[in-house]
């Protein structure tokens, strides 16, 4: 049985697989206290994590009917992420590890997202094109393996999900804006507002600066008394757009590398109207449970499952790496 913990942002995760890729329990306890400000707020993330993930993990354990006499294996994420709040779960898996004479395993978060379709029950195995969509990360990357992973292309600028937030943001809505923008956007017509894709930027790479800036400009030609009338239409069309400006890199992604197998992640692709126009393509498409899109422990066992374990006299000296930092080795972005 493999134990995995996840604390890169603020989400405090701990999961339990089996090393067939069974999941056994994948407990995720979200904050819920950076709402006020807007953003997460690094500092009361590692607080929070620091108070809550001993706890997570027994509650990962308890609900996998296991003790840690029956763990075989550690994995923890060790990076990108917020350092404080990623040292948090580091120290935890090293404690474990060091105390139960166990493998330690540190795992690239974004390869989580890149893996988690390869846990029961969807089983996706490579080859196949993946995406990542998320408030941190946005890229297209070819799996032919577990640890071969080429990144194809991706965001030139904001990530998908910080690209919603912001949007999000300009026509009044709270924080995290992803799910209150799809909410609106589900009374509003796509077609109403005809926002960029990022159409001069070719190959596979993307760009969301622009759609955001335009979406800014809509709303100060409207007018504040006009924007709040037909705020429904604007995140119905600032949606679509997002959407399909993702859409079409996946479209090219697809017909360059000549396959077929589509695999999405991260916490965008936790969007209903995303996951509907990506299954609608010619490919095979595997479209994770929302509970694997999103910051979870449970991918982070996915890649543990096929990395070898640190020798024992490394796991002490383990540090994180924040976003922009990840080593050479990580290739998915």
């Amino acid at each position: 049985m493999i134990l995995a913990i996840e604390t890169s942002c603020d989400d405090t995760c701990a999961a339990v697989v089996a090393d067939d890729g069974e999941i056994r329990a994948n407990v995720i306890s979200s904050q819920g206290i950076h709402d006020a400000y807007g953003g997460v707020v690094p500092e009361l993330a590692a607080r929070a994590h620091a108070e809550r993930c001993d706890l997570v993990v027994a509650d990962a354990l308890r609900t996998a009917g296991i003790g840690l006499d029956d763990v075989t294996k550690v994995a923890v994420t060790q990076g990108p992420g917020l350092v404080g709040a990623l040292l948090v779960g580091l120290q935890t898996a090293k404690a474990i590890a060091v105390a139960r004479g166990l493998p330690l395993v540190p795992v690239d978060h974004l390869d989580g997202h890149v893996l988690a379709c390869t846990l029961a029950p969807l089983s996706f195995a490579p080859p196949f094109v993946a995406l990542v969509a998320s408030g941190g990360h946005t890229f297209l990357a070819r799996v032919d393996g577990p640890d071969r992973i080429e990144r194809l292309g991706g965001t030139l600028d904001d990530a998908a999900g910080e690209a919603i937030d912001k949007g999000a943001r300009l026509l009044g809505l709270p924080y995290p804006g992803g799910p209150h923008l799809e909410r609106l956007a589900a009374d509003g017509d796509p077609a109403a507002f005809a926002f960029p894709t990022a159409k001069g930027v070719t190959g596979l790479d993307l760009s969301f600066a622009g759609l955001k800036t335009s979406l800014l400009y809509r709303t100060r030609d409207l007018g504040e008394a006009e924007t709040a009338a037909r705020r429904a239409d604007l995140a119905a069309s600032y949606q679509h757009a997002v959407v399909e400006t993702i859409a079409i890199r996946v479209e090219r992604a697809l017909r360059e590398t000549g396959l077929r197998r589509l695999a999405i992640g991260g916490g965008v692709a936790a969007n209903g109207a995303l996951r509907a126009r990506l299954q609608g393509l010619d490919a095979d498409v595997a479209v994770p449970d929302r509970a694997l899109c999103t910051d979870n422990a449970a991918m982070i066992a996915a890649v543990a499952r096929h990395l070898p374990a640190l020798p024992a006299d490394a796991v002490p000296g383990l540090e994180a790496y924040a976003t922009g930092q990840r080593p050479a080795a990580a290739v998915a972005a």
